[in-house]
């Protein structure tokens, strides 16, 4: 029943259920139509009117038929990325409606009802009274957002988990930014999380509080006269983080920071790849069956070679990445590194006759220590990526010095390889470098934000599943 639905709204939703009578939990799970008004009947009212997630609602309506059954609707959206072939069309959202609960009008024509409001996209949503596919009357609620950074002290380094819920799917309530001390961080996205996001930053700073703002922007970067605006009751929040002396937490080594899992990997093909996904240089077997015996065959690797800046686009190219010989029972294994090439699927084929046999392989971005790790202020160092995508969601990462957005770079032209040249700047003591993933590009007029630092990556990320990657740096005295 809750196919279709973010583990987050499932999950309220499952609470809201906990707290309604038994008859009418499992409705609440399920979904409801569309109902279109014939003529509203009745009047009906919530109250509290808005509030956070989790907040018991109180629902009485009159005017309504004696003695009849209705189902209590709560409408919403579904959020989807538009990403196909290797191109980012922006986000879309469908009306959705679930079931809230089955409640009935007393002989008056009266009825009230309870129920707890889902964790889900924030600001107006419509409550509903309706039967089947006919809508009687409705009441609007409004979901606050909220936002929590925790915990509120550590040393430097200490990850501070931020926490957001209520984030809307309207124009002017859906892209919000992270500020660290007024240095512009990222935004931070809930398309397919049904408004709520979660992702950590490290603390950063010299010992004493460090200020976090969470603010509304349409346009690439914070709106920062909030209350002149033509929405001017949208919420601005401020946290507070008090970096403490003591042992600095540090980024794990580069090589425990590989990532563990893809979800949307292509479907296996004839030729089966073990592992399904690696990064550049990790050793790989590619196998399949039904080949003459004895015979000697070639593994072709298929890449993306091109220009987007200079306008030739991109193409397909092929070239071999290994051989072998079909043992007695006609199965050939192929061993080999995986090249140094752009992040993501590879189509892999083997000529077979008329046949050809076909499979893929996924390289996932992995990333190199710094060359240099400690040093004065001016001291020049490199961070170092490779296998890093070529579509227009994955082929840039972005970067982050000490929570500081300070550009990005692009690893198409370089075919997955990047070289990222910085400079140590601050106060003695270890600084922070996020590469985050990005946008390249795309058709989306707003909202204006998918070309920076991405914070929610990891659970909302468009396309590719990418890992994002933290580096430290000590500034010593000169």
């Amino acid at each position: 029943m809750t196919r279709g639905l973010s583990a987050a709204l499932r999950g309220a939703l499952c609470a809201a259920a906990l707290l309604m009578p038994a008859a009418a939990s499992a409705q609440f799970l399920r979904a409801a139509p569309l109902a279109a008004p014939h003529g509203f009947v009745g009047r009906m009212t919530v109250s509290p009117e808005h509030g956070p997630p989790g907040t018991s609602v109180r629902v009485a309506a009159e005017g309504l038929p004696a003695n009849a059954e209705f189902q209590l609707v709560w409408r919403t959206v579904r959020g989807g990325w538009k990403v196909m072939q290797g191109k980012y069309h922006g986000r879309e959202y469908r009306p959705a409606a679930f079931e809230i609960a089955t409640v009935r009008t007393d002989p008056a024509g009266r009825l009230a009802a309870h129920f707890t409001v889902p964790e889900d996209f924030g600001f107006l949503h419509d409550i509903v009274l309706q039967q089947g596919e006919r809508e009687f009357t409705q009441a609007g609620f409004a979901v606050d957002m909220s936002v929590t950074a925790s915990p509120t002290s550590g040393p430097v380094g200490a990850p501070i988990t931020v926490a957001v819920k209520g984030i809307g799917w309207r124009p002017l309530e859906n892209s919000w930014m992270l500020l660290y001390d007024n240095r512009f961080t990222g935004w931070i996205s809930a398309v397919t999380t049904a408004g709520s996001a979660r992702f950590t930053i490290p603390a950063a700073g010299q010992p004493g509080l460090h200020v976090l703002e969470v603010l509304h922007g349409a346009f690439t970067f914070p709106y920062r006269n909030m209350q002149q605006s033509p929405e001017g009751d949208r919420p601005r929040f401020v946290r507070h983080f008090t970096v403490t002396p003591g042992t600095p937490v540090l980024p794990p080594p580069i090589s425990q920071q590989a990532q563990r899992s893809v979800r949307r990997l292509p479907a296996p093909g004839a030729l089966a790849a073990a592992p399904r996904f690696a990064g550049v240089g990790q050793r790989v077997t590619v196998s399949g069956a039904g080949f003459t015996p004895g015979k000697s065959y070639a593994l072709l690797w298929t890449t993306v070679v091109g220009n987007r800046v200079g306008g030739h686009g991109w193409n397909e190219s092929s070239r071999p990445a290994a051989a072998a010989v079909a043992d007695p029972s006609g199965r050939v294994t192929f061993d080999f590194a995986v090249p140094e090439d752009l992040g993501g699927p590879h189509a892999l084929s083997v000529g077979n006759g008329a046949e050809k046999r076909t499979g893929s392989l996924w390289i996932a971005p992995t990333g190199f220590p710094l060359d240099v790790e400690h040093g004065s202020p001016g001291t020049p160092f490199t961070v170092h990526l490779q296998g890093v995508g070529w579509t227009e969601t994955a082929n840039i990462y972005t970067v982050d010095y000490d929570n500081g957005y300070i550009g990005y770079a692009c690893a198409f032209n370089s075919q997955g390889d990047v070289e990222i040249p910085l400079q140590a700047t601050g106060d003695p003591g270890w600084h922070f470098i996020d590469l985050y993933p990005a946008i390249y590009r795309g058709d989306e007029r707003q909202p204006q934000n998918f070309k920076i630092p991405q914070l929610t990556y990891a659970a909302d990320h468009p396309g590719e599943d990418l890992p994002r990657f933290r580096f430290a740096f000590e500034v010593t005295e000169e």
